[in-house]
């Protein structure tokens, strides 16, 4: 954990946010700017600053998330089945749009075209 890590806080309850699921390894929660009708932000417990941190020892936490990717996005209102669907993006350092420097991942989804929303940018 960082102390001046906004997703830390987040992560530790010190923060408050709109949780949708949570376990050892990750927080998830409601985008406060979202991007579609399902925006949901993947954070992890453990500090990594982003993807550019990840290495062959994360492989373990990093996979579990990933594999809770798409329950999380049905049971948050993404359409199953090819018709259906979401995306999942991480951000990577500043070049590659991140603005908060903790790794997360946003979960986006649901009917589109998203107008009235605008892209992730965090």
């Amino acid at each position: 954990m960082s102390e001046n890590c906004l997703f830390c806080k987040i992560a530790s309850g010190a923060i408050p946010a709109k949780l949708v699921y949570q376990d050892d390894d990750c927080v998830v929660f409601h985008d406060i700017h979202p991007a579609a009708p399902v925006h949901l932000l993947m954070v992890p417990r453990h500090h990594i600053a982003s993807m550019q941190q990840v290495e062959a020892g994360d492989a373990a936490w990093l996979g579990r998330m990933m594999a809770l990717v798409p329950q999380i996005a049905l049971a948050n209102g993404c359409n199953p089945g090819p018709e259906g669907g979401f995306r999942l993006l991480a951000n990577s350092g500043k070049e590659g749009g991140q603005e908060v420097n903790h790794l997360h991942f946003h979960i986006i989804g649901g009917k589109r075209p998203w107008q009235g929303h605008t892209a992730p940018n965090a």
